[in-house]
């Protein structure tokens, strides 16, 4: 298990070691904000208030995280979506490349942002209309943007999601499935696999966030704030909607936050005559996709949260989309 007690320890003492990098003492105000792929501290000190991530080790390569920063430098310098300001070391550098127990660490710094996630309920189908037009800044800004010589990131596609070469596990571990839900995943996965395989074109994949779930959006009275890049990778420019549903896949409220999603989108850039049923089966994608995550990553609070309840609201979902879209 990565992050256990002992784990996160050492991080924290890791974190202190090199606030000094950043221009903040080593005894700042440290405070754990989250626990996912990687661990995420506030430190703070008088009127120096930053973010430190620390990246997860295997997950990413050094130049995949320097094309994340790399990005969102650009989308701030073409003032495109409000992100927080990378902080970079007193020598300059966006990330921090330092060793622990003699592994190579690596950490990035962002400014605080006031904020937080959106709340289910009567306000969140407005702030998905708002989602929306970001998102269609954000795609828009992919498809014109000259990317940097090296620039790399994951590819999320069928393969890399539910095939031969899953990033974040195998579904068929997921918690709780037995011998008649392992069988449900399989028909819907290939389901999904002949739904996607048309929809893979140069006009509609992309350079997305591909992660801006609530846990990712920082409200503030009236603004909107995006964070975390994370796992901004190539993928279908639909599957953002997908991802910004994530763990509530299944509320009631899914349907009024897809077309307020839309309409938001549209106020920008079209969708497909089709759209409704592709943002279906993105949304199947990313249930199954997560549905995998949780079990890989048992140790993460997340995953805590959702356990063996989440893999039969998964198998409730497929169900519903083979009767409607298999």
């Amino acid at each position: 298990m990565l992050y256990d007690e002992a784990y996160l320890a050492r991080t924290e003492e890791m974190v202190r070691t090199h606030l000094p990098d950043w221009g903040l003492p080593p005894d700042a105000a440290l405070q754990l904000l989250s626990i996912s792929e990687n661990a995420t501290f506030r430190a703070t000190a008088g009127p120096q208030d930053i973010v430190v991530r620390v990246y997860r080790p295997g997950y990413h390569e050094a130049a995949e995280i320097r094309s994340e920063l790399a990005w969102i430098a650009a989308l701030r310098a073409d003032d495109v979506v409000p992100t927080p300001a990378i902080i970079p070391t007193n020598d300059g550098y966006l990330l921090n490349e330092v060793a622990q127990d003699g592994a190579p660490r690596r950490l990035a710094a962002f400014a605080f942002v006031p904020g937080i996630e959106p709340q289910e309920g009567a306000d969140l189908p407005g702030w998905f209309r708002r989602l929306g037009a970001f998102h269609a800044r954000l795609h828009a800004h992919a498809k014109g943007w000259r990317r940097p010589e090296g620039f790399t990131r994951k590819v999320w596609d069928f393969e890399s999601m539910l095939g031969e070469r899953p990033l974040w596990g195998d579904f068929r571990a997921a918690l709780g499935l037995d011998a008649a839900g392992r069988a449900l995943l399989e028909r819907t996965t290939r389901a999904l696999k002949d739904r996607l395989a048309p929809l893979t074109t140069p006009d509609s994949f992309g350079l997305i966030h591909a992660d801006l779930r609530l846990a990712n959006l920082l409200a503030d009275g009236d603004s909107l704030t995006l964070i975390d890049f994370d796992d901004c990778g190539f993928s279908w420019f639909l599957y953002d909607f997908a991802s910004a549903v994530s763990f509530m896949e299944h509320s009631p409220l899914v349907p009024a936050l897809k077309d307020a999603w839309a309409d938001g989108y549209r106020t920008l850039a079209p969708l497909p005559a089709d759209a409704d049923a592709q943002l279906d089966v993105f949304v199947m994608l990313r249930r199954m996709l997560l549905t995998a995550w949780v079990a890989s990553h048992a140790e993460t609070p997340t995953a805590q949260s959702m356990g063996a309840p989440y893999t039969a609201g998964t198998l409730a979902l497929a169900e519903d989309f083979l009767s409607r879209r298999g």
